[in-house]
């Protein structure tokens, strides 16, 4: 497991994850703009209204609903494609619906999580449809719905080619699509696309801010107009509508402005793309994935971690293999990264 910090804040960048990272001054901004006075509740404000116009407008969707987080945004766009009490999700073993959410999916909606293991964290038509033979039996949880991450734990996107087959799959089969997108801006970045095209796959799917310069605030965009009814009461239900909400809003209204969200992730991906250039050929290292977003995966010898971790932040997975995930973020420097590759090049080639 990853060293713990030495102290409340850490002295070098931490390559630990894009959590880690401040708030971009533009959302600081924006927020001090919107704690103007006195405003109505509950996201009737002006700055609640002018983000979900411009997220509405950027996807394609029918409704954009703020929360607090990424565990509570999920919930909720799950919650809204959930129909009945045996309905289960198809998703990856590796997602964070399964591993990283405590349960959170099986306690607060009831509802049965079936992981599937995929070497590169994404699910296809030819792996979904080996979970439907058992459809009709009432021995078995009922899948109605599939959950994907974009981009994946593992740092690696789907294709809106491969999007596209999957998404004609689901809705040819009876099943309802639910993207993750705490990344969402990272796989934007890489693919060199809009939210649309990549929205426009999904029934319900989360745009993150927290990772990408926000204080904390996750948004969850609605493609099906008749879904949108509902929102207010599985969002009040689950303990994710805000009184003061403007001030989870406005933070959309920082990273919209200018495309911020889009020009941070294309920072924090060329940052991992120049560390994995700068780390891939020393002695006993292995990259494991395309780097196709904000994260590297690689393996490190065990003395490597022991050595750098008192210094530098970076968490080990939990694969039994020292493969270490690198994370970079929006204010991740040139300097940062010079400085983190030099050090693992010094320990790797030590005498």
């Amino acid at each position: 497991m990853a060293a713990p910090y030495a102290g409340d804040v850490t002295t070098r960048k931490s390559f630990g994850s894009d959590n880690h990272a401040g708030a971009h001054p533009a959302v600081l901004q924006a927020l001090a703009d919107a704690n103007t006075g006195d405003s109505m509740p509950y996201g009737t404000d002006p700055w609640s209204a002018q983000a979900a116009a411009t997220l509405r407008a950027a996807a394609g969707a029918q409704g954009a609903f703020f929360v607090f987080n990424g565990t509570g945004a999920n919930l909720l766009g799950l919650s809204l494609l959930q129909r009945h009490p045996y309905d289960a999700v198809i998703c990856p073993a590796s997602s964070h619906l399964n591993v990283d959410e405590c349960g959170a999916c099986e306690r607060a909606l009831g509802i049965k999580l079936l992981p599937v293991g995929v070497p590169d964290g994404k699910l296809t038509p030819d792996i979904i449809v080996e979970w439907l033979a058992e459809r009709g039996d009432e021995h078995r949880p009922q899948p109605n719905m599939v959950a994907i991450s974009q981009v994946t734990e593992l740092g690696t996107c789907y294709t809106l080619e491969e999007l596209g087959k999957l998404s004609d799959f689901c809705r040819g089969n009876d099943l309802l699509l639910f993207m993750d997108g705490a990344r969402l801006a990272n796989a934007a970045a890489y693919l060199g696309c809009g939210l649309a095209d990549l929205a426009g796959h999904a029934d319900v799917l989360t745009f993150g801010g927290t990772k990408n310069g926000a204080l904390g605030a996750e948004a969850v965009l609605v493609m099906r107009d008749e879904l949108t009814t509902e929102v207010p009461y599985h969002r009040k239900q689950l303990t994710q509508l805000g009184s003061k909400l403007r001030f989870v809003s406005a933070q959309f209204n920082g990273l919209l402005d200018d495309d911020l969200w889009l020009h941070n992730a294309r920072h924090a991906n060329a940052m991992a793309q120049r560390l994995a250039g700068r780390i891939q050929d020393l002695p006993g290292l292995e990259i494991l994935h395309t780097v196709e977003s904000n994260a590297v995966f690689a393996t490190f010898e065990p003395h490597w971690i022991a050595e750098l971790q008192p210094e530098w932040h970076f968490n080990v997975w939990p694969s039994g293999k020292n493969v270490v995930r690198l994370m970079t973020a929006f204010n991740t420097t040139v300097t940062d990264v010079d400085d983190f590759a030099a050090a693992i090049g010094t320990v790797a080639t030590k005498r």
